[in-house]
């Protein structure tokens, strides 16, 4: 790794983010629809997406320790790979048990690929200059990440206005284009991604299958002993919760204020581009964030800042409110992320920095589930408008969490000890030196892309009825 310079880096990881990240953009229109013209009803698609949400709860932790025990590349080859395969399945699937075995692939593939290529990037970065600021880089990321999922979709609109070919339906072509382009970037990663690390080998792996529980056992060793890190992942439960207003909730609130579902759902399709668009943006305002408050005051208002726009959309009576107040929710969303994971990966050290990312992710799949069965009883008892005012409250309640890091780096600033913390130095001032001062990250998620993910992985996709992505969500 340290044979690239911290510019090399960094354009390798931007480029293999994108390439990531552009397929699902071009299955964000059709998702949904493919799958009920070939069959299936609403319940169905709701019944087969949980298959991806259970695999990744049963391996997210596990993969993350298989990663750092094995190495960045191999478990990114294998995702990647599971990708590709998933896509051919669902290019043809035509009843439920394929599409199950579908969504169950990428809930591997989900697992496998939430947090090495990030983990990568920031090793690979420090290898070539320990000193480097590689919180700029991971904000960068969820711009590309934004834009190439908004390219995407636009992509795959235009496709299916081209209509069928041949014997292909106009909904299979994206899907065909998604097949080529994640091809192409399982070449490229495989290329570009340069990494020293154990020997390759069964023997490797089988050692790897061995060390990887020992790798998860000491990513909650470090919750234990660090109250910073014990605080940053339990943002991720209440941000995982108050996602489900402007994932789940909005299409029902923007049907109610403009008075027709099929206009809405027409107004939602270019809003959601425009949503991956204002993540970006927001994203691209990590550097001036981290300069002018630092990450951990940052991260901390805009939690608070999220939780009004989400009160916004609650309240505002006609479309352009609420869609106003939509897009500055996921610009503070893209610009949020960069932040929270940064803070994460001052906390800890290489060898586990992957388990940690993938701890984070999970803790956000039960705050999500919580949340769809909460907000959802109010918005039906209730009213749409008081279940996201209860889910923009608890996202706000989320910031003061980021007071333990606000003060570890303070102190660590004063100590003048800018190392990360690892196994057994979490929990001091350790790790957390640069967290008031520096540049910050990028997002530990998007993950998800059939389904809703608090994941880390940069920003990800949100899921309709039957994990349809719509819109970015961490």
């Amino acid at each position: 790794m340290s044979a690239l310079s911290v510019r090399q880096v960094r354009f390798r990881y931007l480029t293999l983010y994108g390439l990531r990240w552009l397929p699902t953009g071009l299955m964000i229109p059709v998702m949904i629809l493919l799958m009920q013209e070939r069959g299936l009803s609403l319940s169905q698609i709701g019944l087969v997406s949980i298959a991806q949400g259970l695999v990744v709860l049963a391996l997210e932790l596990p993969t993350g320790g298989l990663a750092d025990a094995l190495g960045r590349k191999p478990v990114l080859a294998a995702a990647w790979t599971l990708s590709l395969v998933s896509l051919g399945l669902f290019a043809v699937a035509d009843s439920f048990a394929l599409f199950f075995l579908v969504w169950a692939l990428q809930g591997v593939y989900r697992a496998l690929d939430s947090g090495p290529l990030e983990s990568w990037y920031v090793d690979a970065t420090l290898a070539a200059d320990p000193k480097a600021e590689y919180e700029a880089g991971l904000g960068f990321a969820g711009t590309v990440a934004g834009v190439t999922i908004a390219v995407g979709a636009l992509l795959s609109g235009g496709l299916i206005a081209l209509g069928p070919v041949g014997p292909v339906s106009a909904l299979t072509v994206p899907v065909l284009v998604a097949i080529a382009l994640q091809a192409v970037a399982l070449a490229a990663l495989l290329l570009l991604l340069v990494e020293t690390g154990p020997a390759k080998g069964s023997g490797a792996l089988r050692a790897s299958m061995v060390e990887a529980p020992r790798m998860v056992g000491q990513a909650f060793g470090l919750l234990r002993r660090s109250r910073v890190l014990l605080a940053l992942v339990a943002v991720e439960l209440f941000w995982g919760f108050g996602m489900v207003t402007f994932e789940s909730l909005l299409p029902v609130r923007l049907a109610e204020v403009v008075g027709n579902p099929e206009r809405a759902a027409a107004l939602l399709g270019p809003a959601s581009s425009a949503a991956w668009l204002a993540s970006a943006a927001g994203a691209a305002l990590t550097p001036l964030l981290l300069r002018w408050l630092g990450a951990a005051p940052s991260a901390a208002l805009l939690r608070i800042v999220q939780g009004v726009t989400v009160v916004g959309m609650g309240l505002f009576a006609g479309p352009v409110g609420v869609l106003v107040a939509y897009l500055a929710c996921y610009t503070v969303h893209g610009a949020s992320n960069p932040l929270h994971t940064g803070l994460l990966h001052r906390q800890v050290d290489g060898p586990y920095r992957t388990s940690v990312l993938s701890l984070n992710s999970m803790v956000g799949q039960p705050g999500f589930a919580i949340g769809a069965v909460l907000l959802t009883a109010i918005a039906d008892t209730r009213s749409v408008t008081t279940a996201m005012l209860v889910g923009g409250v608890v996202l706000a309640v989320a910031a003061p969490l980021y007071l333990p890091a606000w003060r570890a780096g303070r102190a660590a600033g004063a100590a003048g000890d800018p190392a990360p913390a690892g196994p057994d130095a979490v929990g001091s001032t350790a790790g957390s030196s640069a967290v008031g001062s520096t540049a910050e990250p990028g997002v530990v998620g998007p993950t998800g892309d059939f389904g809703p993910v608090a994941d880390g992985q940069a920003a990800v996709p949100a899921a309709g009825p039957g994990g349809g992505e719509a819109a970015p969500v961490r």
